[in-house]
């Protein structure tokens, strides 16, 4: 063994060769590190910069090939034994986990109080520590805000070692920087979180669900938009972008207080359904009121449809079944976000269809009508050109008004685009990067530009 592997051996951390499930978007690592606390990680963090060893930190894995291929990954810190809910303070509505916690455990946890973290996660198996690093959130984030709205509380484990808290249960504070909301969305680039605070809601007394199937998908022929039969987007009231155009504000701005609208749209040559959540007192009469703004085909259902808080299937791949255990990569995924989509909900999706049809080839979309944040997955067999030229459409079609980000692609496509697109903060997180890891050896180059 050398130097840095009797180094790390001599934390009292279990350290273990790393195999092929480990890789981390096709770069493995040497060494894995299992901690069970942040005094742990903060030793192995100790050791990795005494001997310059890059590190990328993981928890479920479920979203391990997110992201950019790292430049370098030495070791693997792996947080899976860091599960415990440390403090659950049911009377304050705050609740206190280790980053290797799931989202799943803490449910069961918090349900026995009869409360719960708002938040649906789109990923199964993701962990406390995932969640913030991807900074991914469901459908309700249009009516609870997403995990760093909740977040109250952190402690994180810096490249040097240090371990700093912010925010609820302050022991040390890094000055100027409130670091739960600076490590959400960072990809394990500034630092490991160890464990996190959230603010809790109680359990709602009834939830109701309306679903809703928009038919007549339009096309684009000779400049002009149609559906199948024949009529224009401009004189139909009742195809697909036109419908979804007049339907979602009349439901979002309702006072039947919606706590999320989602769409799933399987194929963009055929129909999508749109599906509402009503949380609350009298859930199903409100639910029931929401069928008026939805039109002939709407239904009250008291149980979510199955492709509800899941991230789009690609056309021709089977959804996972409900419950189904988290693998640590789906082979092959390309799964696009697009965030701070329009509000002109007919411009939006006819872009989408534009980039689809322009480029020639089928895709799914799903997300949140409500939050304006949408994702989309290609078949993985598609063509790595046609990626990058499907990419490159979208942001052309929402010009400056959406974000488009690649999250999972295979290496092949990935290499041909930028991942991240346009950053107009891209200076000040370069800076935020070198004061938290000047030598880069938090999962250097997975994030926006490089860092």
């Amino acid at each position: 063994m050398d130097a840095a592997g009797n180094a790390l051996a001599a934390t009292g951390v279990e350290i273990r060769a790393a195999g092929d499930d480990d890789e981390v978007a096709g770069v493995r690592p040497r060494r894995v590190a299992l901690p069970e606390s942040a005094v742990e990680i903060a030793a192995v963090m100790r050791v990795c910069a005494a001997h310059d060893l890059a590190v990328v930190v993981t928890g479920g894995r479920s979203k391990l090939h997110w992201g950019a291929r790292p430049e370098r990954c030495d070791v693997l810190v792996d947080l899976s034994r860091m599960n415990r809910v440390l403090e659950h303070a049911a009377g304050d509505l705050v609740v206190r986990a280790q980053a290797g916690v799931t989202l799943e455990a803490l449910a069961d946890t918090l349900a026995g109080e009869n409360q719960e973290l708002a938040l649906d996660v789109p990923v199964p198996g993701t962990t406390v520590g995932g969640l913030l690093a991807t900074g991914i959130a469901g459908p309700r984030r249009f009516r609870c805000g997403t995990a760093r709205d909740l977040l109250i509380g952190v402690t994180v484990v810096l490249a040097d070692g240090t371990i700093a808290r912010s925010g609820g249960k302050v022991v040390k504070n890094v000055a100027g920087y409130d670091l739960g909301k600076l490590f959400t969305g960072s990809y394990g680039t500034l630092g490991i979180i160890a464990d996190a605070t959230f603010r809790l809601h109680p359990l709602p007394a009834a939830r109701a669900w309306v679903t809703a199937t928009v038919e007549r998908p339009v096309t684009k022929t000779n400049g002009t938009w149609t559906t199948e039969d024949g009529l224009t987007f401009e004189t139909l009231s009742t195809d697909l972008a036109g419908s979804l155009a007049t339907m979602v504000p009349a439901v979002t701005e309702s006072p039947l207080e919606p706590s999320a609208v989602e769409i799933d749209w399987p194929d963009v040559k055929g129909p999508c359904t749109v599906a509402v959540l009503v949380e609350g007192a009298a859930a199903t009469e409100r639910a029931k009121a929401l069928c008026g703004l939805m039109g002939e085909t709407a239904e009250v259902a008291e149980e979510p449809p199955p492709w509800w808080g899941r991230l789009p299937e690609p056309p021709g791949r089977a959804a996972e079944p409900p419950g189904a255990k988290p693998t640590a990569s789906r082979d092959g995924e390309i799964l696009l976000e697009v965030g701070n989509a329009p509000s002109r909900l007919a411009e939006t999706f006819l872009g989408f269809l534009e980039a689809a049809q322009v480029t020639g080839f089928r895709a799914a979309l799903r997300g949140s009508l409500a939050a304006q944040v949408l994702h989309i997955a290609l078949p993985p067999d598609t063509d790595p050109a046609l990626v990058a030229g499907f990419t490159s459409q979208l942001r052309a079609n929402f010009e400056e008004e959406a974000r488009v980000v690649v999250l999972a692609a295979p290496w092949e496509a990935a290499r041909r685009l930028d991942r991240w697109g346009r950053v107009g903060a891209l200076p000040l997180m370069r800076r935020v990067k070198e004061r938290f890891d000047p030598d880069r050896r938090l999962s250097p180059g997975r994030f926006v530009g490089g860092i």
